[in-house]
């Protein structure tokens, strides 16, 4: 296995327009799974392309191990990429599908029936190598995708938000599949995703991109419980955090902003989960429940309060209804505060 480093990637499609990746620099560690989280453009594919040579970076160098591979042909890489539709051969059975990279390498027959057989057994499709990719289900595919790729044996294994076309159950299970193989094979993974319960759940570290440029890496507790700047707080979180501008006089929620802060904080933000409701008094804020979401666990309830729509999330199905008005605290040691670029304050 090796580490990627990434420095100063940056990549444009046209001259002129605006580039899809900006002096991206990340060093992805031997054995790590690092997951690219960021919305639709953000730029996370081209930089997964470009670690596997499927794209030439304008600038910049990657780093694979040891070795500069920015120039390198993919074949050259010792990289492995699953994506997200699959990419299987109709006309071949499911042991070609597997066995198809080892065949363009031209590995004796004994060597490349032991991997490819490993291979299925591992993930649970030993009993479908006769089968075509027509006869299997969307997550028979992508385990045969997967298989794929493991008999290559790689340095680095690079996803390509390869659970998009799941559904919800197959999701969870794939997950737990990959992660499985993670642990087995300790192998460095780079996993592309615009899924933020994939992006929690899977990755030992994670870098937040938006518009080609890096926000945040780090693990999931600091990047959720810490976040950088007000796009990593708005975006990571199902739902974000609630955000909320400082005006005087008042200040919503009559919100004591802390002397260390106080001048600099334009913007203080606060997580559903930390929003709770009680009866409405003096000791808390007013807001009148306009929508609500109630999840089986846990509630989704929506508000509006001093001109703000907010967010909070409670434990169970409260019995609340629509245009019911409730009070609104929060504690202090709850609250994120964000200056007039969008930077956090500590």
């Amino acid at each position: 296995m090796a580490s990627v480093t990434l420095r100063q990637l940056t990549k444009t499609f046209h001259v002129g327009g605006a580039p899809a990746l900006l002096e991206l620099s990340l060093d992805v560690v031997d054995g790590e799974f690092l997951v690219l989280l960021g919305p639709s453009g953000c730029g996370k594919t081209t930089a997964l392309r470009c670690i596997a040579g499927l794209e030439e970076p304008t600038g910049g160098e990657v780093w694979i191990g040891d070795h500069n591979v920015t120039h390198l042909p993919p074949a050259e890489r010792d990289v492995a990429m699953v994506f997200q539709n699959y990419a299987l051969y109709p006309h071949l059975s499911v042991r070609d599908n597997i066995a198809f990279p080892l065949t363009m390498r031209g590995m004796p027959k004994v060597e490349m029936t032991r991997r490819v057989r490993s291979a299925a057994e591992r993930l649970g499709v030993g009993e479908l190598l006769d089968r075509r990719p027509a006869e299997l289900s969307g997550g028979q595919r992508q385990r045969v995708a997967l298989g794929r790729a493991i008999v290559r044996e790689p340095r680095v294994f690079l996803f390509d938000e390869p659970l998009s076309n799941l559904d919800a159950q197959l999701r969870v299970e794939m997950r737990a599949e990959i992660l499985r193989l993670h642990r087995t094979l300790q192998a460095t993974m780079i996993y592309v995703t615009h899924d933020q319960i994939e992006a929690m759940t899977m990755g030992q570290r994670i870098a937040v991109l938006n518009e080609g440029r890096l926000r945040q890496a780090g693990t999931p507790a600091v990047v959720y419980g810490e976040p950088a700047d007000l796009f990593t707080a708005r975006f990571i979180g199902s739902p974000g955090m609630n955000v909320i501008p400082i005006t005087e006089p008042p200040r919503p929620f009559q919100l004591r902003i802390p002397r260390r802060v106080s001048g600099e904080a334009v913007h203080v933000g606060v997580r559903p989960e930390h929003l709770l409701l009680t009866a409405p008094g003096k000791k808390s804020a007013e807001a009148v429940v306009r929508m609500i979401e109630p999840l089986g666990a846990e509630t989704l309830v929506h508000l509006e309060a001093v001109g703000q729509s907010l967010v909070a999330r409670v434990p169970g199905i409260p019995a609340l209804s629509e245009d019911a008005r409730v009070g609104l605290r929060v504690e202090a040691a709850h609250l994120h505060y964000f200056d007039a670029g969008g930077a956090r304050l500590a």
